[in-house]
């Protein structure tokens, strides 16, 4: 889903490209409504790749995307 030079969105990405604050990205995960992390780094942090917050925008409550 995504490659070498397509860098993984954390919480901070996320939350700029829909719209809302990281906090509300981290809400979202903690009740299931963002998808699985694509890669959990070695500090334990989520990361995404963009394709995969694309396609979960395009499906989500309350789209803003």
């Amino acid at each position: 889903m995504g490659s070498p030079e397509t860098p993984l969105w954390s919480y901070r990405e996320i939350a700029a490209h829909i719209g809302v604050k990281p906090a509300t990205v981290k809400s979202y995960r903690r009740q299931g409504i963002l998808p699985p992390p694509d890669l959990v780094d070695g500090l334990g942090r989520p990361c995404w790749w963009p394709a995969t917050i694309h396609a979960w925008v395009k499906r989500r409550p309350h789209n803003r995307g």
